[in-house]
């Protein structure tokens, strides 16, 4: 059985700070994790990931505000600053068990999916 489940959500206002957590039971090699996010009446949109290298990848509109990070297999992290309104969103933790299929950041990558923990930035 495979588990994604996001905790740390919450409100905050505009130019604060808040951290996701992720614990993943997932039994195969995990080549991408990774956060997506979909607000209201938007397209689920690829946040950050960790590729199969190892390497992480940014979505130009979060890149030097989001950072993610694992400390295992198990826990994945996104520490978000300097938070804005755009940013309000349902983020979902990912994985991929593939070893190919797309980029990290690209939802047909993904099999696995987190129920989703809310982040809403006020002003």
């Amino acid at each position: 059985q495979v588990q994604l489940v996001e905790s740390g959500g919450g409100s905050v206002q505009a130019g604060g700070s808040l951290t996701l957590s992720c614990a993943l039971s997932i039994s195969s090699y995990t080549y991408c994790m990774a956060w997506f996010r979909q607000a209201p009446g938007m397209s689920r949109e690829g946040v950050a990931a960790i590729a199969p290298l190892g390497n992480t990848i940014y979505a130009d509109s979060v890149k030097g505000r989001l950072t993610i990070s694992k400390d295992n297999a198990k826990n994945l992290y996104l520490q978000m600053n300097g938070l804005k309104l755009e940013d309000t969103a349902m983020y979902y933790c990912a994985a991929s068990v593939s070893p190919y299929g797309g980029g990290c950041l690209e939802a047909r990558r993904i099999n696995y999916w987190g129920q989703g923990t809310q982040v809403t930035v006020s002003s």
